[in-house]
């Protein structure tokens, strides 16, 4: 007896868990757009045009989420986040899920109790400077004066990079990218301090951006990476797969010039079968239909494809895959079998 009661509460817990667990997928489809928390603006990664339309790396894993679920990239709305505002923004369900280039961190895992769904940009923390100042290395900036946007990692690791070095600096607090940019052109700072992804956007916008230099020093892993809300695990694995759909598909040569040809029929490759719902069910396993992960790759093409695009070496931002390589060519963007 005591024994079907037990099975009884782990049923009756299972239903509870899987009517939560269904909650933001279900809010998304009745409000029929989903809401994404994103940067204000960091060229490259998140900024609307003279238009009032956003475009970059961040924006494009958003709208292959939209995509997925409703089959139109655009049905997705932006709500621009500060270091200071983007967690509360999630956890009080303002946005639906979070790609602003944020730290996966023990605390913020645990203790804000969101989840880090995969890690979309290796990074790490560096230092940008005038070349006027002629330092070469950030163990130079004894006494600096440093920018830094408070609210983030960045702003432990700087102090924990000044203690280690027994060396000095005066914080100039800032709240986001472009008050960033504007204080260190201003002069209110000798050097910014952030990822150094975001050095390399900020940079990109300078009138004179040959006059400023990047430093060699990287001082912390920065994995960055798009955010959900703890104990809603339906709607993770939403977020997580369309993320790794878009990381298998370059791995499996699917871009958005061949997709159309390789959906109409299976291949002869069981993997791309699966992943462009041809050859089984997969869309059916997390609420989604055949095509899902066909229409999030259309949207705006594999993730080598989004990374060129926006950030890589061919734009003003001019950034190496390095670290985000797929994982055969040295990188550690790897995604795991679609079966």
């Amino acid at each position: 007896m005591k024994k079907t009661v037990f099975l009884g509460a782990l049923t009756a817990a299972g239903l509870t868990a899987a009517a939560a667990s269904a909650a933001t997928l279900d809010d998304v489809k009745a409000r029929g757009k989903l809401i994404c928390g994103v940067n204000t603006g960091l060229t490259g990664f998140a900024a609307p045009d003279a238009n009032g339309v956003w475009h970059g790396f961040d924006i494009a894993i958003c709208r292959a989420v939209a995509a997925a679920i409703f089959s139109d990239p655009d049905a997705v709305e932006f709500t621009p986040t500060t270091g200071q505002t983007r967690f509360t923004a999630l956890a009080s369900g303002e946005v639906d899920m979070l790609a602003r280039n944020s730290t996966m961190t023990f605390s913020r895992d645990t203790d804000l109790k969101l989840d880090f769904v995969a890690i979309n940009y290796y990074d790490g923390q560096g230092f940008m400077a005038p070349k006027s100042l002629g330092v070469t290395s950030a163990k130079e900036l004894d006494g600096a004066t440093v920018c830094i946007q408070t609210g983030t990692t960045t702003e432990l690791n700087l102090a924990d990079f000044f203690r280690v070095n027994n060396i000095s600096y005066e914080p100039v607090p800032v709240e986001n990218d472009a008050m960033a940019a504007q204080q260190y052109l201003a002069g209110a700072c000798d050097v910014f301090t952030t990822d150094a992804s975001g050095l390399a956007a900020t940079r990109a916008t300078f009138e004179n951006p040959g006059d400023h230099v990047i430093l060699p020093e990287i001082i912390s892993k920065e994995p960055l990476g798009p955010a959900v809300r703890h104990g809603d695990n339906a709607w993770g694995d939403i977020v997580r797969w369309t993320y790794y759909a878009l990381v298998a598909a370059e791995e499996l040569g699917v871009t958005s010039a061949n997709i159309d040809e390789m959906a109409k029929a299976p291949t002869n490759n069981p993997e791309i079968n699966r992943l462009l719902g041809t050859e089984g069910e997969y869309g059916a396993m997390i609420g989604l239909s055949k095509d899902w992960a066909y229409q999030a790759i259309k949207a705006g093409g594999n993730y080598g494809e989004i990374f060129e695009k926006n950030i890589g070496e061919n734009t003003p931002i001019g950034l190496a895959r390095g670290l985000n390589a797929q994982w055969k060519d040295g990188g550690l963007q790897y995604a795991p079998p679609f079966r």
